[in-house]
């Protein structure tokens, strides 16, 4: 460690480090709350704030099919309900008064799992090659950030805590070297969703000018009223003062409780219409239109999102023992959950948003690892945009293919990524061969 780079913004000096090709400040609050409570901004300080320790992640429990995957490890973040932090990656040798386009990450994990912090979510790769900054959210999650309950404890707070966020760098950003007029909001599965909805709130234009949609669920985010309410109803348990392990175990089997919802309870937290900020379910379409003039979007999906959750359920297993016929039928599971889930959700916002007067593109990512069984699925895409070799070492999703082969897409990825947040402006169609496809709605 050199010496100390430190910045000044208006919230109070903030002191980090030099990492390599990138300078970082970690774990900088940007809101408190309350168990249960709306967040508030945080109070402004004045000594030097040390940005050094990761965002703790927010309690949560292991998924392990999830670590096999990713390669990721349960617990390598502590866990507080202390989690409204925010880490920023730079890239080194800005000069003074440059101001560069800003990325603000919001990771996925079905609204109860992940961390804006997690080892596969290091940004340098992003950064340092494209000359942009990455600010990483780490939110409330599950029962902390997403069940209203019929004794009133309110909907969406991790949502809220997202906003709050968006506020943060809109005020602070510039003092590391950031652009508060090129802001982009990007995101990936629960945390794509997440950007769709924080563009139905009045201020979202003020707030970002871009969203990338990564694999948003949006095929599953209406008519979940119902599934929402029986949930709420049985986690009336958890109290102000239930610990927060234990609050986790109660999550688990609200979850259970969503079970007879159908494809919905594949993500059986999120958000919720009709609670603050966003507003009832009909009018959720008028709310996305209002401010569509104001953000350009980039919304898609990967080609085969369904095979990373097909290898759990015990019809696919059987199916996948037949010969010829057993491999034909997955195919077209794959593809028919893939389509209901994300695809034509997807297309459906993108074509809604041209019309409302904003532009769209609309992706397909198709890379997959050579010869692996999970293809193009559901994450695919976070390695190709969190490139780094070690920490993504242990991921069964790449295995087939060699680093090269992965960060030779991935750096095309980061590229285009990068330049739809400068402003570049993308070509009505184009991609990157083999891997990616897109085209203006």
């Amino acid at each position: 460690m050199s010496s100390e780079p430190s910045f000044s913004p208006p919230c109070g000096p903030i002191s980090g480090w030099r990492d390599g090709d990138v300078v970082r400040a970690t774990g900088i609050p940007y809101a408190t709350a309350g168990r249960f409570q709306p967040p508030v901004s945080a109070t402004d300080w004045t000594t030097a704030f040390a940005a050094t320790s990761p965002a703790p992640a927010c309690p949560q429990g292991p998924v392990p099919f999830l670590d096999d995957v990713l390669g990721t490890r349960y617990g390598e973040l502590p866990g507080s309900e202390d989690c409204q932090r925010l880490s920023i990656t730079v890239p080194a040798g800005l000069s003074d008064g440059e101001q560069i386009p800003v990325m603000v990450w919001l990771h996925g994990g079905s609204y109860t799992s992940g961390s804006g912090d997690l080892a596969i979510f290091d940004a340098t790769s992003l950064v340092a090659e494209n000359r942009i900054i990455v600010v990483s959210v780490t939110y409330r999650l599950g029962l902390f950030g997403y069940l209203a309950t019929g004794t009133g404890r309110p909907a969406n707070l991790g949502l809220l805590d997202q906003l709050e966020a968006f506020r943060w760098v809109q005020r602070n950003i510039s003092a590391f070297g950031g652009d508060p007029g090129r802001v982009t909001a990007f995101g990936q599965s629960a945390g794509g969703d997440s950007v769709a909805h924080l563009m139905a709130t009045p201020e979202a234009p003020s707030l970002f000018q871009r969203a990338i949609i990564q694999s948003a669920p949006l095929g599953i985010i209406r008519g979940r009223h119902k599934m929402s309410h029986a949930m709420g109803i049985a986690a009336e348990a958890v109290t102000e003062d239930t610990p927060s392990m234990d609050v986790v175990a109660v999550e688990d089997r609200v979850s259970q409780v969503a079970r007879k919802y159908g494809l919905m309870a594949a993500m059986p937290f999120g958000t919720q219409y009709g609670h603050a900020p966003l507003p009832p379910e009909a009018d959720i379409e008028a709310a996305w239109n209002a401010t569509a003039p104001g953000i350009e979007v980039l919304i898609g999906h990967t080609a085969d999102e369904a095979r990373l959750f097909l290898p759990r359920s015990p019809l696919v297993s059987r199916l996948d023992k037949v010969p010829v016929l057993g491999d034909h039928a997955v195919r077209a599971i794959n593809w028919a959950v893939t389509e209901a889930v994300y695809g034509r959700a997807a297309r459906k916002f993108a074509r809604r948003h041209a019309r409302a007067g904003g532009k769209a593109h609309s992706y397909v990512i198709s890379w997959g690892a050579t010869g692996n069984y999970y293809r193009a699925a559901h994450t695919v895409d976070l390695p190709l945009l969190f490139g780094n070799q070690q920490t993504w070492a242990a991921a069964g999703l790449l295995k087939g293919s060699t680093w090269e082969e992965i960060n030779a897409v991935g750096r095309e990825l980061r590229s285009l990524w990068a330049a739809f947040a400068r402003g570049d402006g993308l070509a009505e169609t184009g991609g990157i061969p083999g891997a990616l496809q897109y085209r203006s709605e």
